[in-house]
């Protein structure tokens, strides 16, 4: 980044964390206190560069990306004590008090923030206020126009991608590199040439949501605006790198976007209890500096990120998304972990956050040290395999 540009901003998650299903959900706002109290305890995240996550456009942009009785349903659904017709055609929309998505009292308002968070990044940006702008509580990439998906009620990448489409003509370029394909994202602009949408995940042959294969690529207009590369369980980094890296090389010569919104999901680490993909914490390194440099080499550094998927809270989601913040901002912390072993030591008075669910031990290094992992058996076969799916996956672009 250039001294000249405008600073990065960090989007105020306080609203975002009132998204909560309930205690033992693994999607839990928990996650957003340790990366914050990670960055606080590091000095590498000051109340001026904070922004308000408020937008004016949100119900506006909600009744773009989301049907209207989808719409009524979420809002119906939560009130302290819903009706019973509305409790009646809850599963119709997605939400089971069992399920993956459970409604809950103030579940419109909640989601409602998270998509208003992810507009103001986007507005940040568009309007030139900020060069890069980070907000944590996005990314909830599952939800479709007409039902919860996945964790997700509103789809905020959606509405982010949707409203730079509409205010400014944009042409986005959306990388998703959460474990799980971006579905809900694909399917909103499945037919949009205006935006690429992007996912690198675990095979849906696994995996949910079960989509997101090579053969996946748009249609009519939109056709060739998609990609999909799912690699295979128990990938390491270094075939997740080389999967990523020619991806994104293909993509910008050929669709030359304006602007990247990128979901920075980081439950394909080894650790993450929902899936099967082998990657460590070097991934989360490389991702951001590889999108950080094609934003000032193809979109005058224009460049949205958000959060995701991460689901063990204590070891990865804070150093994953603490590692992001530091390249958005060029910290001068990121010389030290690039040059030292595993990364450097983390804050030793981290984390300062009281939970009876704290682990007994945390990682003390920004990166792990993979040399005492057990090595994967399959290596030579999986990365064959990889390399024959992202050899289809690449067949359509030029």
């Amino acid at each position: 980044m250039t001294s000249s540009a405008p600073a990065p901003v960090w989007i105020d998650c306080s609203a975002s964390g009132r998204y909560r299903f309930h205690e033992d959900h693994p999607f839990h706002p928990i996650r957003l206190r340790l990366t914050e109290d990670l960055l606080y305890a590091c000095g590498a995240l000051s109340p001026g560069q904070i922004v308000s996550a408020e937008s004016n456009d949100v119900d506006e942009t909600l009744e773009r990306i989301h049907r209207s009785d989808y719409l009524d349903a979420v809002k119906e659904l939560s009130t302290p004590v819903p009706s019973p017709d509305a409790v009646a055609l809850a599963a119709r929309y997605g939400f089971e008090p069992d399920g993956d998505t459970p409604y809950f009292a103030g579940m419109h308002e909640a989601a409602a923030a998270v998509v208003g968070g992810s507009l103001a990044a986007a507005e940040a940006v568009m309007t030139g206020r900020a060069s890069h702008a980070l907000h944590l509580g996005g990314g909830l990439h599952h939800a479709f126009p007409d039902r919860s998906s996945g964790f997700c009620v509103y789809n905020d990448a959606a509405a982010a991608i949707s409203w730079i489409n509409w205010r400014y003509g944009a042409k986005v370029l959306y990388i998703d590199t959460d474990v799980h394909h971006g579905d809900g994202v694909q399917w909103c602009f499945y037919a949009d040439p205006e935006a690429f949408t992007f996912s690198i995940h675990e095979t849906g042959k696994f995996l949910f949501p079960g989509t997101g294969f090579a053969n996946e690529r748009g249609t009519n207009s939109g056709y060739g605006a998609c990609l999909n590369v799912p690699v295979e369980p128990y990938t390491e980094d270094d075939s997740w790198l080389e999967c990523f890296t020619a991806s994104l090389t293909r993509i910008l010569r050929s669709f030359k976007p304006d602007v990247i919104v990128s979901q920075h999901g980081c439950d394909a680490h080894a650790f993450d209890p929902l899936a099967h993909v082998h990657c460590s914490m070097r991934v989360y390194r490389e991702i951001p500096k590889i999108v950080h440099r094609l934003a000032h080499e193809w979109t005058e550094g224009r460049w949205v990120a958000l959060g995701g998927g991460g689901y063990d809270h204590w070891n990865v989601v804070p150093r994953a998304w603490s590692l992001l913040w530091l390249e958005m901002t060029d910290h001068p912390m990121l010389r030290d972990i690039d040059s030292s072993p595993n990364g450097g030591e983390l804050p030793k008075d981290w984390p300062r956050i009281a939970s009876d669910r704290r682990p007994r031990e945390l990682p003390r290094t920004w990166l792990d040290d993979t040399g005492r992992w057990t090595p994967i058996p399959r290596r030579a076969e999986i990365e064959a395999k990889n390399r024959q799916v992202l050899e289809v996956a690449l067949q359509h672009l030029g």
